[in-house]
């Protein structure tokens, strides 16, 4: 009998890389406070997945608005699925810093680029081992620290 990893395995269009996937489960495992992020780029020439950029142990003042940072480093024309660890402040006073997966998919992108990157966004989900997505298509003004805060407390 064929598993649902093995049929997901057989289904994918888009190789994650044992870097790459070595490279997240770091960045889920490490504790941090503050914000991180980690970018990841689908390498259209071999079919696979390569980190991109990690950004860690910045200053409060570069990470005040970390979704600003972020997206003076991505691409206006290129998807990036990034996972970001977040500061979060809930209601009740409590702190604290869970994964979302920033699924960075702006509409000027080639659509070759983006086909490979929406064929590959759940397989990268479930690598990633992360719950919550917040789809990024209208560049900086879909990327910003209420979003993030709402999409994470959102039921």
């Amino acid at each position: 009998m064929v598993s649902s990893y093995q049929r997901l395995l057989s289904t994918r269009t888009v190789d994650i890389p044992q870097d790459v996937i070595a490279a997240l489960k770091k960045f889920r495992f490490t504790n941090r406070k503050g914000t991180a992020a980690i970018s990841v780029k689908i390498v259209k020439a071999s079919l696979s997945m390569a980190v991109e950029e990690e950004f860690e142990d910045q200053s409060i003042e570069e990470i005040a608005e970390v979704p600003v940072v972020l997206y003076a480093e991505l691409p206006e024309n290129h998807p990036r699925y990034v996972l970001l660890s977040h500061e979060l402040k809930h209601k009740d006073g409590r702190i604290s810093y869970p994964l979302i997966l920033i699924n960075w998919a702006p509409s000027g992108a080639p659509m070759e680029l983006m086909t490979l990157h929406a064929s590959s966004l759940n397989y990268f989900q479930q690598v990633a081992e992360v719950a919550k997505v917040l789809e990024v298509r209208d560049g900086a003004e879909g990327l910003d620290t209420k979003a993030v805060d709402d999409k994470l407390l959102a039921n």
